[in-house]
């Protein structure tokens, strides 16, 4: 991984207006994702706009043609850095009654997950491969989402690099401003100083309830992927959190 850049000191516990929600990974596309890429990419990559998008019409196109779901009935969850789409995949598939858009910067992963998605022929995933962080806030509309996935962030284990990590109070309350009512924010990181950070963070915004005393049992629809599961035989702990906006 590649770190960012040096920039300003800020005040303490002043969120970074420069915080991103990726670090930009080497990796190289194969010929088979390239090639899903080139073919279904028009059906699945959603463009970044700085205006809120109807999200709706982001799904319509696979509600005219297939008739898998009623686009305005149907909630939608935010899913930030899918990696190489392994989960995402697997959850958009055994959840179908829930759309998922989904925010990824790295050229393979987006071509990975396109890969799966069309195999699959998943109706319900898009992707916006930009910045999570400028698509909540710019694109995405106060109270529009049910839900927001974030797992296995960048936990910046050094603790000088702490302050980059994502999860941060401000940045938390911005989420907030952004679910419905009863929408659930999930993550999960096997690194537990951040998971410790992430409950901390978590339990002390108002608008937020935990669903569980202290960290949550892992929700049915997430998989155990090979990264997790070579972690967990070797003795990584993974912890997930589920809150709910009040």
């Amino acid at each position: 991984m590649t770190e960012q850049a040096p920039h300003p000191k800020v005040p303490e516990g002043v969120f970074e207006r420069r915080i991103k929600s990726y670090v930009k990974r080497a990796g190289r596309t194969t010929l088979a994702q390239a090639k899903a890429q080139a073919e279904h990419g028009a059906r699945y990559v959603v463009p970044y706009q700085s205006e809120y998008a109807n999200l709706i019409a982001l799904f319509s196109m696979d509600t005219m043609t297939t008739g898998h779901t009623d686009v305005k009935s149907t909630p939608t969850i935010l899913e930030i850095g899918f990696g190489m789409g392994e989960a995402t995949a697997h959850i958009a598939a055994v959840r179908p009654e829930v759309n998922f858009l989904c925010c990824e910067v790295h050229e393979a992963g987006v071509a990975a997950l396109i890969k799966r998605a069309s195999e699959g022929d998943l109706h319900n995933i898009r992707v916006v491969a930009h910045d999570a962080v400028e698509v909540l806030e710019h694109m995405l509309a106060p109270e529009s989402l049910d839900g927001l996935h974030l797992f296995f962030p960048d936990p910046w284990h050094k603790l000088r690099h702490n302050k980059r990590r994502l999860v941060q109070a401000p940045w938390v309350a911005q989420v907030c401003s952004r679910l419905k009512s009863g929408a659930l924010l999930h993550m999960a990181t096997d690194w537990e100083p951040y998971a410790q950070q992430m409950l901390q963070v978590l339990s002390a915004e108002p608008q937020l309830r935990n669903t569980a005393e202290s960290f949550a049992i892992k929700p049915w629809y997430r998989p155990l992927t090979k990264f997790e599961n070579r972690g967990l035989k070797l003795g990584h702990g993974v912890w997930d959190l589920v809150f709910e906006k009040r």
